[in-house]
């Protein structure tokens, strides 16, 4: 059998790691070929390949991105687009396709698989936000990466006497400021999932500030305040309808400082949250991913997502992991007894 495999959406640590579960074990112990498309599906696409062998997946496993590239190529938005994707993979001679991303790449797998196309889904996203797995590789590094940035912020926060606050990712779901909020021992912590009264916010700070320590208040790219929306770079679409965020931590200073007479200052980790060599979690997370995906292709098990439910790895159907986000619950909120206003 000859597969294809490609890695699609926002790049992050274990991608590698992923390639080389797959095609280790297709070659070794199945005995199947492997051809690797580069760029997401602008891959199959436009018939961009490279190879993908043993040689070739040597010394990447603490990688950070992909080797293949990544895109935000849409083929449903493209005129055509599927029928060329169908026509390279037969001329290319490839039986099946591994897609390794995040709610729209698999998005697009979901839609293919309904179509007869033979693929297979690994989740993958630093905002772990897709359904049907408890984790997705990324996520456990990008809270790592988030986390030690927080510690560092502590002593000079207070060293100043000012607040900061940290802007993390996560567009709809603050798994990635949850976590790295709670363990990084941060004040105040807003997810996307409820919007926050920024007069309360200004009360915790000034509370902080009262027993004599600096506030750090940890907000997701997503939240909102109560009476405002979701704070964009520019509104311009990309192919999966997304807008650009980006400022709502600076926005947040701004109006900590007017209401609080304090010196606030915002750290954006950005893309920081995403790049570098994956944690040991996230290592194991992703070779395991890879060694059930390819499992399943050798099975004939079609149509499905690899997942990760308690400490096994499951098959579940595609459209279980991208029909709709995983959002942080109410449940969570009140365990973790966080302040995120009313």
């Amino acid at each position: 059998m000859r597969i294809g495999v490609l890695t699609g959406g926002g790049d992050c640590p274990g991608l590698n790691a992923v390639i080389r579960g797959v095609v280790r074990k297709g070659i070794t112990v199945y005995g199947h070929e492997f051809v690797g498309f580069r760029d997401g599906w602008k891959g199959p696409l436009e018939g961009l390949t490279k190879p993908l062998g043993i040689q070739e997946v040597r010394g990447i496993l603490p990688r950070g991105g992909t080797i293949l590239g990544s895109s935000r190529t849409n083929l449903f938005k493209i005129d055509g687009g599927v029928e060329r994707v169908k026509q390279n993979l037969s001329d290319l001679g490839v039986d099946a396709l591994i897609a390794i991303g995040g709610e729209d790449t698999l998005g697009v797998a979901t839609k293919l698989a309904d179509l007869g196309v033979n693929v297979v889904g690994v989740p993958k996203t630093i905002d772990n936000d897709l359904n049907g797995t408890d984790y997705t590789f990324g996520f456990d590094t990008a809270v790592n990466i988030a986390m030690e940035a927080i510690d560092r912020l502590h002593t000079t926060a207070e060293s100043h006497h000012r607040t900061l606050i940290v802007e993390v990712m996560g567009r709809h779901a603050g798994w990635i400021a949850l976590h790295a909020g709670l363990a990084g021992g941060a004040n105040v912590i807003l997810l996307p999932e409820r919007n926050f009264d920024v007069d309360q916010v200004a009360t915790y700070v000034e509370k902080r500030f009262q027993h004599e320590y600096a506030p750090i208040v940890v907000v997701a790219e997503g939240a909102q305040p109560l009476e405002g929306q979701m704070v964009t770079q520019n509104q311009q679409l990309d192919s999966f309808g997304h807008v650009r965020l980006g400022g709502i931590g600076q926005w947040l200073a701004e109006q900590l400082e007017a209401k609080t007479g304090k010196e606030a200052r915002t750290v954006v980790l950005g893309h920081i949250q995403r790049g570098g060599t994956p944690t040991a979690f996230d290592r194991v997370l992703s070779t395991r991913f890879g060694l059930s995906a390819i499992d399943a292709v050798h099975e004939g098990d079609f149509g499905k997502m690899v997942a990760l439910r308690g400490t096994d790895i499951v098959r579940i159907p595609l459209i279980e992991g991208t029909g709709e986000l995983k959002t942080v619950p109410i449940e969570r909120y009140n365990e973790a007894e966080v302040f995120f206003g009313s």
